[in-house]
């Protein structure tokens, strides 16, 4: 005999208690703001700051740790504040990583530099996509992170490509991984070659010419920075400016990105090109372009730049924090080497093939 249980009027909705949605993302953005201010503190420490880990690397390694140990208990109060910034978080800091950049920076490298830093890119991109999906038999999202990280800023570039590939966290963790690992192998590793190549005379690169390479291939600009200084103060300058301009370069390489994605979906879906109108804009790549413009008229006032720099990479490192929040170490087993050995061969390549390119269009255009 079925029974029945009678509840009172409104009984059900005050089983769990109404939450603003103020209380909801708190617990979740103290928590990253936790990690980050960790992250902030540790990353000025010489040893650290000499090894190239930017807050970002530290954000995101503090995070896993913490969640797969004690935050899986607070999950509950915590995901949407996380969730808060891992996304939105996220997107406006790479919007105001344009205050970093202007478009003079391009003028002082030339027409060499940038066109070196676009060979590379596209080259880099390439060799990931069609080696991870073709010999490594990756799926997409991981061999597109991977390939964007290794061929334009690193974490950032990661980060950014995220929600334009719609990628899982676990993805975006192992594509950041990566960096981390070959792009602090790099720290060590250019100011030997440059120390090599003066005895042996391997290549003909002046300082400067050096400082190109090491922008043109180094992962991330904190890195880009330790590698410079290891060589010289001419190659640390140089070497950041033609960084900066592959970071610039991250806002049409996602709308491309985008363009292309939504193209294969349409052609999938009902076998014409037609797909080009369901284009989901990244629109802040488009506002990431419109601060860099906006900060190379040099309006704001200059004491509010390094104000606003830091509240960027504040922001950004709580998006590094979340990320490694939601990251599990099974999924990173899960991996397997794979990914590892594809970054390891697009770390040879930014070597070996960006000293090549660096070498080529320095002697036809310098």
């Amino acid at each position: 005999m079925k029974t029945f249980q009678l509840n009172h009027p409104g009984e059900a909705k005050h089983d769990r208690p109404q939450t603003t949605w103020l209380s909801r993302l708190l617990p979740g953005l103290v928590l990253t703001g936790a990690i980050t201010a960790l992250a902030v503190w540790l990353s000025d420490f010489p040893s650290l700051n000499h090894l190239g880990l930017s807050a970002l690397t530290l954000a995101i390694v503090i995070g896993m740790v913490v969640g797969n140990t004690v935050y899986p208990a607070a999950k509950p109060w915590c995901d949407e504040g996380v969730t808060l910034a891992k996304q939105r978080l996220l997107r406006l800091g790479i919007i105001l990583y344009g205050l970093r950049l202007t478009f003079a920076q391009i003028a002082d490298v030339g027409a060499t530099g940038i066109l070196i830093d676009a060979t590379m890119l596209c080259s880099t991109f390439a060799l990931a996509c069609w080696l991870g999906q073709r010999v490594f038999k990756l799926d997409r999202d991981t061999s597109m992170l991977i390939g964007a990280g290794s061929s334009i800023c690193g974490a950032a570039a990661v980060m950014a490509t995220e929600p334009v590939l719609n990628a899982k966290a676990e993805k975006v963790t192992v594509a950041v991984a990566t960096v981390v690992i070959f792009g602090t192998a790099a720290i060590f590793l250019y100011p030997w070659l440059w120390q090599l190549n003066a005895h042996y005379h391997w290549l003909n690169f002046t300082a400067s010419q050096f400082g190109i390479y090491t922008g043109s291939t180094v992962h991330e600009v904190a890195q880009v920075v330790a590698a410079g200084q290891g060589v010289s103060p001419e190659a640390e300058n140089a070497a950041v400016i033609a960084k900066m301009i592959r970071v610039m370069m991250l806002a049409p390489f996602l709308l491309l990105l985008s363009g292309w994605i939504a193209r294969r979906k349409g052609v999938q879906e009902d076998g014409q090109a037609s797909g080009m109108r369901n284009i989901t804009i990244p629109w802040f790549a488009l506002l990431f372009i419109l601060v860099t413009a906006f900060n190379s008229l040099d309006i704001l006032p200059h004491s509010w730049i390094p104000a606003l720099i830091t509240l960027d990479t504040v922001l950004l490192a709580m998006a590094m924090a979340a990320l490694g929040l939601t990251t599990h170490i099974s999924a990173l087993r899960q991996a397997g080497l794979k990914p590892m050995l594809l970054a390891a061969i697009l770390f040879v390549w930014l070597i070996a093939g960006g000293a090549g390119i660096n070498q080529l269009v320095q002697h036809l255009f310098g």
